[in-house]
């Protein structure tokens, strides 16, 4: 396995080359479509909007909105921190454990959602937990999530990306963070989302605490 060494942060919009027009229109459409939907589902509830009400608030096409989301849940679900965050632990140093990597990831990712809308976020984590389409339809989403995830871990220690320890240990990793947004929205968004990560790492990294008999 090649040394990585430490790079610029792929997270931080200013260390990132200017964007293109194509993909600035890319990125605006994108908002416009979730900012759509996020309202009319304020409005009316998750299952009363349809895609062609989404187009319409959004000024596009439905065409438009399937093409940048195959499906309503989508739309929920897909956000653009997945491959920033294999990039970032792409370039983290190499004699870096890798749990220390990864919780500079998720401190960064953490970072960065929060200067969005706390009630887009709270929005989304509602939706993942009350409605059954979106959270079925997470399932099938973190198969693509870890596939991502593998191959990078896979980098940084030379595992092979299909074999059972780089799968059990990134599956391991994405079960985890979903039940820290699940149990986040069960228990009406009470505590500190960082902490509640930081405690998801220190069991996958320490496994199960022991009470003192």
């Amino acid at each position: 396995m090649s040394r990585m060494t430490a790079a610029h942060s792929p997270l931080s919009p200013a260390d990132r080359p200017p964007l293109g027009l194509r993909e600035r229109k890319k990125i605006k459409t994108r908002e416009a479509i979730r900012t759509a939907t996020y309202a009319l589902v304020r409005e009316q509830g998750y299952d009363a909007t349809t895609i062609e009400q989404i187009a319409e608030r959004a000024e596009v096409s439905p065409s438009t909105v399937f093409r940048y989301f195959p499906t309503k849940e989508d739309i929920v679900l897909t956000d653009e921190y997945d491959p920033l965050m294999v990039e970032e632990l792409r370039n983290r140093p190499a004699d870096e454990s890798v749990m220390d990597s990864l919780r500079h990831v998720m401190r960064r990712a953490l970072s960065m959602s929060s200067k969005e809308d706390p009630e887009v976020l709270r929005l989304r984590t509602h939706l993942q937990v009350q409605v059954p389409a979106v959270r079925s339809r997470m399932f099938e989403s973190m198969s693509e999530t870890g596939r991502l995830l593998r191959g990078a871990l896979a980098e940084r220690s030379g595992l092979d990306p299909d074999g059972l320890v780089i799968r059990v240990y990134a599956m391991s990793l994405i079960g985890g963070l979903m039940e820290v947004s699940m149990y986040w929205a069960e228990n009406n968004f009470e505590g500190d989302l960082c902490d509640l990560v930081e405690q998801a790492l220190d069991v996958l990294e320490h496994g199960l605490p022991q009470e003192n008999r």
